[in-house]
């Protein structure tokens, strides 16, 4: 199994003087240390479980931008990205940029989006869901049809394209790995079956993974596709306490999450810009799942 790291809150002890000094810092280190993905959040107000509105949040894809220029081989992506909030081509362009910039590094995380209150807040766009999931799956359609040597037309039920040209192209071969984040059993699940190269489960249970593994399994089935060519991950908090006193009880989940076929866990980290949290995590958590 492997640790990713989550960047989720900005709201830094340095404020934003310091907010590119500290967030470089927290790439780096986790790069040294071992981790092999860092993410950010694509929302443009903090969200309420983290704290209010008000508080620093960076947009998605210019932070990632940066974070590219500032690391060499952790991989890339937006944890994930809300699929209403632009258009699929340029989207497709965004990631395929930051995979060439990167060289080589980016994924294209995406879901449905789900943050009214900040999409109404900026003017973005935010239909019913229902039609989120229809336009998920055609934004879907589209990126992998701009990462594939078919530059002609695309007609959908939303979305139009007359050509879907796409140069220079992704480095990473087919394409960016496509992470969908989410955990419901009718639509998310099965695009993930039928698109994704990655799931992510927001579970915090074994039991739970358990169930939403079979769910996908079934899905995979339906649409012919084979279960164990999608990388499972899963979202959760990575605390390890000041002292590393929680780290047992994290090694006991990880060890239950990676004996479901679970190879990612990827997490918040409190604190981290002090960095000492994710030192803790990568002299003692790193190397026991590196041997699950």
């Amino acid at each position: 199994m492997e640790l990713g790291v989550h960047v989720s809150q900005f709201t830094f002890p340095g404020g934003p003087q310091q907010l590119a000094e500290d967030l470089t810092n927290i790439a780096v280190e986790s790069e040294r240390l071992g981790f092999t993905k860092l993410s950010v959040m694509d929302h443009v107000f903090q969200i309420g479980v983290l704290g209010p509105p008000e508080h620093e949040m960076l947009e998605a894809y210019t932070a990632l931008g940066y974070l590219a220029a500032r690391t060499s081989r952790i991989k890339l992506l937006a944890w994930v990205t809300a699929t209403v909030y632009r258009s699929p081509g340029l989207l497709a362009k965004a990631v395929t940029t930051l995979d060439v910039l990167s060289g080589g590094r980016a994924y294209l995380g995406i879901g449905a989006a789900w943050n009214e209150e900040e999409s109404k807040g900026l003017g973005l766009f935010f239909p019913p869901l229902a039609e989120r999931f229809e336009r998920l799956e055609e934004t879907l359609q589209i990126c992998l049809q701009m990462w594939s040597d078919n530059d002609g037309p695309y007609v959908g039920k939303h979305y139009h394209l007359e050509r879907t040209l796409n140069s220079p192209q992704a480095l990473t071969k087919p394409h960016p790995p496509i992470l969908i984040g989410g955990g419901g059993e009718k639509k998310t699940l099965r695009l993930v079956a039928k698109y994704g190269d990655a799931c992510n489960l927001f579970a915090y249970n074994p039991s739970e993974v358990e169930h939403k593994l079979d769910v996908l399994r079934k899905h995979c089935e339906d649409v012919g596709r084979d279960y164990d060519t999608i990388e499972k991950t899963v979202m959760g908090a990575m605390d390890p306490g000041p002292d590393g006193e929680n780290v047992d009880s994290m090694l006991e989940t990880m060890r239950a999450m990676h004996d479901l076929g679970v190879t990612h866990f990827h997490g918040t980290v409190p604190n981290v810009a002090a960095i000492k949290p994710l030192e803790i995590l990568a002299e003692r958590v790193i190397p026991e799942v590196a041997r699950f």
